[in-house]
């Protein structure tokens, strides 16, 4: 998913990166714009995904293990936390930052004050001379950016200074927070996770009955842990976030039921989420499922699942795994119950 660079205030203009399909996965940095201006990505035939690496805003996204399907959808956190909504990123060498500065100089100038300002920032050394040409191939111009579809987003437009260099080799300025590292990576990659759809299978399959439990499970070759790999390779950093099942949690749709566990939470046992129906089972106590109590008429109940997944991630300088917020990602599907016929005799 490409980010959107958002240009200095003079400008005030917003950019998109440009998506561009290409044969390779890995990105030649020596010919595009290190920040995005152009991008590559590689697509899985089957499922028409963007999978494996797109080049936007600067990083490097790597999704060829992510969830597929067109219900894969993204985590809701569980806590208040939110992904970055905006970030700083190498974006241009010295050649590319005069290129881009001049034209818009020369066309959007609102004055002699405001030129003077931004050539004695960039050509006249205070703090930069002539674009930092000097220094060419030894370091980047770093530019803001807003990941898409955040721009509406509270902190969107706070990444607001100009553009700054940074020598190859630095850490970026620790007065920026928002200056892309190995955690703020992470949390890009969190928010390019896709989980499974989390349609249950119930059973028996014949309509629901009232009183008589109904079996709930998930495909276990669906439920597997899937992660998204974000990487600035310019900087040589990366972050891998990946998200694993944990739980299952059933709404019945209704107050006139019963769930299995009570608690409704159906835990992960032997990488299995519930337990399959078999015959001759339908008396007994599913170890995930629901007993509805009333039917549902002329209706359905709209039963919803919703999986927990535990989310962590891993990167570069840092040894072992590190949490992030669990995430939830659940579905509804209506579920008819009839009444269990009897004949009088």
């Amino acid at each position: 998913m490409p980010a959107i660079r958002r240009v200095p205030a003079f400008a005030a203009v917003l950019a998109g990166a440009g998506m561009v399909l290409a044969a390779s996965s890995s990105p030649a940095w020596a010919d595009i714009d290190p920040g995005g201006g152009e991008s590559e990505t590689q697509v899985d035939a089957d499922t028409d995904q963007q999978t494996v690496s797109t080049v936007a805003g600067g990083i490097v996204y790597d999704r060829s293990k992510n969830g597929k399907g067109g219900n894969a959808g993204p985590v809701t956190p569980v806590t208040n936390w939110t992904p970055p909504a905006c970030y700083y990123a190498p974006a241009y060498s010295p050649a590319q930052l005069k290129k881009k500065l001049e034209p818009i100089w020369a066309v959007d100038s609102t004055g002699p004050e405001w030129d003077l300002s931004q050539r004695n920032r960039y050509v006249n050394g205070k703090p930069y001379k002539d674009f930092n040409k000097k220094k060419a191939g030894k370091g980047y111009w770093w530019d803001s950016f807003i990941p898409e579809g955040r721009e509406s987003a509270p902190g969107a437009f706070d990444c607001d200074k100009p553009y700054f260099w940074v020598d190859e080799g630095d850490p970026p300025p620790t007065d920026i927070p928002e200056a892309v590292t190995p955690e703020l990576l992470a949390h890009l990659a969190y928010a390019e996770i896709r989980v499974p759809d989390t349609e249950v299978t119930l059973a028996p399959e014949e309509a629901t009955k009232v009183n008589l439990p109904t079996w709930a499970w998930l495909d276990k070759a669906e439920f597997k842990p899937v992660s998204v790999t974000a990487s600035v390779p310019i900087l040589k950093i990366h972050a891998t976030a990946t998200a694993e099942p944990v739980s299952l949690k059933i709404d019945p749709g209704t107050p006139d039921a019963e769930t299995y566990p009570a608690s409704g939470t159906c835990e992960i046992v032997d990488d299995k989420i519930g337990a399959p129906y078999a015959k001759g089972k339908a008396k007994e106590t599913p170890p995930c499922g629901v007993k509805y109590l009333r039917s549902s008429g002329d209706g359905s109940y709209p039963l919803k699942a919703t999986v927990t997944w535990k989310i962590h991630w891993t990167g570069t300088g840092v040894d072992g795994e590190r949490g992030l917020p669990d995430g939830e990602f659940g579905a509804e599907q209506d579920v008819v119950v009839e009444e269990v016929q009897s004949i009088n005799r």
